[in-house]
């Protein structure tokens, strides 16, 4: 693809193996905890992966897959690019593996069971989305689980909404090595979604982190 990605002027790190190779900085102490409703909660920390800009453009040369699934009578595309990796797979950038490991550590007393995957999504512009939904897969549907998104490349905003109604959408911009981490019952009482925009709008990757090994 033709990237019209614009590079932050904040982003620092340079090549990988170098004194400002890119790398997460700390979580205790900087992460902020929005409280939401029905025990869910949204912890946001911007710029937490530095160096994001040669992280995100290692990314863009992966074997990344067009998908199309069914909705109700036809199949569609799916309107971005995906990759899953599982828990035995290499993650193909240093900075995420570190990142990984950081989240684990951070989190230790939070999580059920320890992030193992990590699945991305490549938005090529504004067109490309993902529709409102929680990642309910197996055991999430019946507990609370944590999913945490490391963000590259140009912002979108991540919405929120409580599947019950009754409360505002919250939004959350990301982009260039920000962080966003879903917990307490969050994948079970509110919703997520990056909606479409008719805005100019660069590509974006998300990387989310997962203590589920499903595709």
């Amino acid at each position: 693809m033709t990237s019209t990605y614009q590079p932050s002027m904040f982003d620092l790190g340079g090549d990988a193996g170098g004194p400002d190779a890119p790398g997460v900085g700390a979580l205790a102490g900087h992460i902020q905890r929005h409280h939401l409703t029905a025990g869910a909660w949204v912890d946001v920390l911007p710029g937490w992966l530095h160096g994001s800009d040669a992280v995100f453009e290692a990314l863009l040369g992966i074997d990344w897959r067009a998908d199309r699934r069914q909705m109700y009578d036809t199949v569609v595309d799916v309107p971005r690019l995906l990759r899953w990796f599982g828990a035995d797979e290499t993650l193909p950038h240093p900075a995420l593996t570190e990142a990984k490991a950081q989240l684990n550590t951070h989190y230790e007393a939070e999580l059920r069971e320890e992030f193992v995957t990590a699945g991305m999504c490549l938005y090529r512009d504004g067109r490309d989305s993902v529709a409102w939904h929680g990642d309910t897969l197996g055991r999430s549907a019946r507990h609370d689980t944590m999913v945490a998104i490391v963000s590259l490349g140009s912002p979108r905003h991540l919405s929120l909404r409580p599947r019950a109604g009754g409360h505002d959408t919250v939004r959350f911009p990301l982009g260039h090595g920000d962080l966003i981490v879903m917990g307490g019952s969050c994948q079970r009482t509110w919703e997520h979604a990056i909606l479409k925009t008719a805005r100019p709008v660069g590509p974006r990757i998300s990387v989310q982190f997962r203590p589920v090994d499903v595709a």
